[in-house]
């Protein structure tokens, strides 16, 4: 029996106050993430209960219980807060996905601080740009990401502090500290008491004309969070739970930190290199039962093929789920013709910090289909001209939700206005906290899809240029602003380009300083001089020279058209395009 039981009854009689009900939480208990997910369910009992199974290159392995859990984030805490971190002051995680980096977050939420993760494979400027936004006060690293810090750091003035968390301390700088997770069990501490708005996690997402964006959420995410874990992840307490996601990105967080563990459910996390043959075996080792991965991984398995998945004893999976990008019929069908279960897709962005429109255990699948809205969303398709919501199924508009769940983001941090934009119905001087309650406002998510007759949703595409490229999105923007740094570039356009695999990559079109010409040199310098500076994600798999790129009038390029010629689309309006 799945922990939702009945869809439709869900949907009639709903209240947020179940998840109340689901994490057994009191109306006296102290509302904060990080002790909810580790002080609490210790309370409960489970102090000896295992809360993560990690595994790192060449097979090591740790493993830490919930009590493991409580005394080591109370230590990241307590040393938070002797170096003077004060609550609401920004401390960032870029590290890879060593146990180091799942602690801290709970020892940061702890402390009133707010945790900003970023993904390990961010470049120096990439890092530059959010920590320079957030005026990231601290930074947790290690010996092998320290060196981008170092780059940069003379340009981060609200950067004060810079903590290694592994390594050899006799290697760091003067201005570095050392710190040794396993040296600072502290048994107890006093959590900082947090309202529901009070921030807790920052999370960066990209945009298509300018720098990313910092999503800021508030420590009552927990409650959208821990419900769509039960109700969708069906976790139980017997469960070993895999989230493939990095804690960079906010999958990583809500799904792979805060959902099982507020749940008082074991997880596996596995750090090293994708392979069909490794994951499999991680799987049969760990007896993982509930598997949440993304279409890339899961198209990466489908060309590695049958055979090899009848290689490993793969009985102990029950429950898989799919996030990040559309979840082709394909996909569903193969899975649950090797695996004998498909894969439920999910849909839900880093603004709202929990699923929004999902299939869910007992409910039947439309292969292909985003599913439905959860219980307590009001989700809707609005007409792209008008903004008011279409009845009439079929027809393709920008999927909207009705602002109120509790994992919705509060602001993009310092930009109020960007922040408005992104609903509608708003009168043009109403205030970011009157968009979260207003019942005639909707939030408009920036993808289209259409729904059918029986209330299923269909994904069809963004409607800006935001890459999705293995379900991570990347900006135009940045992309072009590094590349016209190059000495050899005078102007450049990014676009996504299909992909069997990663649904999209990076196409970048470029127009050459005088005195260079093309060649493989010169491109393979390109290449490597936007995954150093940015992220290996962000980095061209093809490059186009062009003479000229095309503009409108006012000098704007064109990113729709190059995209329309690249997808086979038709062009549309090219009436503002200039003269040649």
């Amino acid at each position: 029996m799945s922990n939702i039981g009945s869809y439709e009854k869900r949907r009639e009689n709903f209240s947020w106050d179940i998840a109340k009900e689901v994490l057994a939480w009191k109306e006296d208990e102290i509302l904060n993430i990080g002790a909810m997910c580790s002080d609490r369910i210790c309370a409960q009992g489970k102090g000896d209960k295992k809360a993560l199974i990690w595994q790192g290159f060449g097979g090591k392995q740790k493993t830490y219980t919930f009590n493991d859990l409580r005394v080591l984030s109370n230590g990241f805490a307590k040393f938070l807060q002797d170096l003077g971190v004060a609550p609401g002051e920004k401390v960032c995680l870029f590290m890879d996905k060593i146990p180091e980096l799942y602690v801290s977050f709970l020892g940061v939420l702890k402390m009133g601080a707010v945790a900003q993760p970023l993904f390990s494979a961010f470049g120096d400027e990439s890092l530059e740009v959010r920590l320079l936004s957030a005026d990231t006060k601290v930074i947790f690293t290690t010996r092998k990401h320290v060196k981008k810090v170092r780059k940069i750091q003379d340009r981060l003035p609200a950067l004060e502090k810079i903590v290694v968390v592994e390594g050899n301390p006799n290697k760091l700088r003067d201005e570095e500290i050392y710190m040794s997770m396993e040296d600072f069990r502290v048994e107890n501490f006093k959590v900082y008491e947090a309202g529901p708005d009070t921030p807790s996690v920052l999370h960066y997402t990209s945009g298509t004309t300018g720098q990313p964006k910092g999503a800021q959420h508030g420590h009552g995410s927990i409650w959208g969070q821990a419900l769509t874990t039960s109700w969708v992840l069906d976790l139980k307490d017997d469960d070993i739970y895999w989230c493939t996601a990095d804690p960079g990105w906010v999958t990583g967080t809500s799904y792979g930190i805060i959902g099982p563990w507020s749940l008082g459910v074991t997880q596996c996390v596995l750090d090293s290199g994708f392979t069909s043959a490794a994951w499999y075996k991680f799987i049969q080792e760990n007896k993982v039962t509930v598997w949440y991965s993304a279409p890339t991984a899961i198209r990466s398995l489908m060309r590695d093929g049958e055979e090899l998945v009848k290689q490993y004893d793969l009985s102990s999976l029950r429950h898989l789920a799919s996030v990040g990008e559309p979840l082709n019929a394909e996909a569903v069908i193969w899975s649950e013709k090797v695996y004998g279960l498909p894969f439920l897709d999910t849909f839900w962005q880093t603004e709202t910090g929990s699923m929004m429109i999902t299939n869910i255990p007992g409910v039947k699948i439309k292969p292909g289909s985003m599913g439905k809205p959860f219980p307590g969303i009001e989700a809707g398709i609005l007409d792209l001209q008008t903004n008011e919501p279409v009845t009439e199924p079929g027809t393709v508009g920008l999927i909207a939700f009705r602002p109120g769940w509790p994992s919705m983001f509060k602001e993009y941090v310092k930009k109020p206005d960007i922040y408005r934009s992104k609903f509608v119905g708003a009168a043009d001087d109403a205030m970011p906290a009157e968009l979260r309650v207003d019942e005639s406002i909707w939030y408009v998510s920036g993808d289209r899809a259409s729904f059918d007759k029986d209330g299923y949703y269909w994904f069809v595409g963004r409607d800006d240029d935001v890459i999705n490229t293995g379900g991570h999105l990347v900006g135009p923007f940045e992309i072009e602003s590094a590349l016209v740094e190059h000495e050899a570039i005078a102007e450049a356009a990014a676009i996504g380009k299909p992909d069997e695999v990663n649904m999209e990559v990076v196409k970048v079109f470029i127009t050459l300083n005088p005195s260079f010409e093309p060649s493989d040199d010169l491109e393979l310098n390109i290449m490597n001089f936007i995954r150093k500076r940015l992220s290996p994600l962000a980095m061209p798999q093809e490059i186009e020279y062009m003479e000229k790129l095309p503009k409108t009038r006012s000098g704007k390029i064109l990113r729709r058209y190059l995209k329309a010629l690249e997808w086979g689309h038709e062009v549309g309006d090219l009436s503002t395009l200039e003269d040649d």
